[in-house]
């Protein structure tokens, strides 16, 4: 059989793999400002000759890209039909009328803050940071460029609450994903996490606070604002039915329906409201759902805010998902991260090394498959063994594996997380990163966890029962007597 000839790959050759893969990103973005796309592909078709040099066949190569880019459609299901839900609530006036009453009810000082608590709160009930993102956030984000705040620290708030929320919520998959792969339970994991993100959540709410008081009356441009609003009332009917896509959709996202169907109902209802409230014809908003909301209305800000959606503005993001998993696919399929890791894993004998060690792990898979859910599965199969002789209770691994590859998922810009918040933002990654202060704050407090001792709970030794030496029993004329 062919695969007989295969063989684990070494610790030099699995990191001349990786480092290969990682070199061809980097210097193809910091060097040449190439399409991240490409340069996923060329990272591809570098490691074909690496893994038939392990004994692979080709086809077995092409298996193992095809496989783990199969694990792309839902998500790029997810991406086409946010596409098109932004164009329809635009189109509907649903995103204008959040705009509108926003700039009016929100103050500037307090808007970042804000911002965090309720995407938090959306998120915790909803039980899906994409969910957030793409409703609370997208309203966000149109208020924070009205009221003058950088759309990096608008979106780095929102990212903040929407990941708190979801990773807290006993509703979110990644909730559910965490514990399960690393034996342990979902309620014990939330109560874990507590110690680790309660803290950061703090203290990214106070960083928000001083970082919003900048921002005040004085700061924001009133004729922008109100030649804004203007033409948002002069151009959109706006009110609470423009409000009813939102409840329905956050209505299916807690009933817990699936995504796409849900996601696209809310379009569909979008879609319904600019035909029937707002005028728009039925060919127009068809197009819109295809190339997004287009409008020309010489004010910048409006342009800016509106001119956004649509199916085809998701296409970019798709591709450089397939090319990511197949990656990643590749790199799991050869062992590349068993041989690395295998080959200091007998020498961690410490909480801190090993918190250490996991978070490491947690980001490199998580890069390296482009998705949480490879980042998690993997993460937690790796380590796991390593806490299990080391006596710890999983809901310590489960915790990291969230506080690391959950919060860096929408920080990463090939991965699903990434990919997902920039476009729904209309934000580059590398603009709101910095601003993501609770993913960087929550690993910290865990590897002090960890170095410390404190919070890393160890599973209870059974009781060894003191053997009482055994006294010769008096045979009676009742007892059978032995052979």
């Amino acid at each position: 059989m062919e695969t007989d000839r295969i063989r684990k790959p070494s610790f030099m050759y699995a990191l001349s793999m990786l480092i290969s893969s990682i070199a061809i990103v980097s210097i193809g973005i910091l060097a040449f400002d190439a399409p991240i796309q490409i340069l996923m592909l060329i990272s591809m078709l570098v490691l074909i000759p690496f893994m038939m040099g392990l004994g692979y066949s080709y086809k077995q190569v092409e298996k193992s890209m095809l496989t783990s880019m199969s694990r792309a459609l839902q998500p790029g299901l997810i991406l086409l039909t946010v596409g098109i839900l932004i164009g329809a609530w635009i189109a509907s006036g649903t995103v204008p009328t959040l705009i509108y009453y926003g700039v009016k009810a929100v103050s500037p000082e307090f808007f970042l803050v804000t911002t965090l608590i309720f995407t938090s709160v959306v998120a915790t009930f909803t039980g899906t940071s994409w969910g957030t993102v793409g409703t609370a956030g997208v309203a966000m984000m149109g208020v924070g460029t009205a009221l003058g705040i950088p759309v990096g620290v608008t979106a780095g708030a929102i990212v903040s609450g929407a990941y708190f929320g979801d990773k807290m919520s006993p509703l979110s998959d990644t909730t559910n994903l965490a514990p399960a792969v690393s034996g342990g339970e979902i309620f014990a994991h939330i109560k874990h996490m507590l110690w680790t993100a309660l803290p950061a959540y703090i203290i990214t709410a106070i960083i928000f606070t001083i970082i919003g008081l900048k921002y005040n009356a004085t700061t924001v441009d009133a004729a922008s604002i109100s030649q804004l609003t203007a033409n948002l009332n002069e151009h959109f009917k706006l009110g609470i039915v423009t409000l009813l896509p939102i409840v329905v959709l956050i209505t299916l996202l807690i009933l817990k329906k699936p995504a796409v169907p849900s996601i696209f109902i809310g379009a569909a209802v979008g879609g319904v409201i600019a035909v029937a409230y707002q005028g728009t014809s039925l060919a127009d908003t068809l197009s819109i759902f295809y190339d997004g909301y287009q409008v020309d209305s010489g004010i910048a800000m409006v342009d800016e805010l509106l001119q956004r959606g649509g199916l085809t503005s998701m296409l970019g993001l798709i591709a450089l998902f397939l090319f990511a998993l197949g990656l990643g696919g590749m790199l799991a399929e050869s062992g590349v991260l068993e041989a690395l890791i295998a080959s200091f894993a007998d020498k961690i004998q410490h909480t801190g090394t090993l918190v250490f060690v996991t978070i490491v792990v947690s980001y490199a898979t998580l890069m390296i498959g482009g998705s949480v859910y490879f980042s998690t599965v993997m993460g937690g199969t790796l380590m796991r063994p390593i806490f299990e002789r080391l006596n710890l209770k999983p809901e310590n691994l489960s915790r990291i594996l969230e506080d690391t590859g959950t919060q860096a998922a929408p920080l990463v810009p090939w991965t699903g997380g990434g990919m997902y918040t920039a476009a729904t933002l209309g934000v580059a990654t590398t603009t709101y990163l910095p601003f993501a202060f609770l993913a960087f704050i929550t690993p910290m407090i865990s590897l002090f966890y960890g170095i410390t001792g404190l919070t890393m709970t160890k599973k209870e030794q059974p009781e060894k029962k003191e053997k009482k030496p055994k006294q010769e029993k008096k045979k009676t004329a009742m007892q059978p007597l032995e052979a």
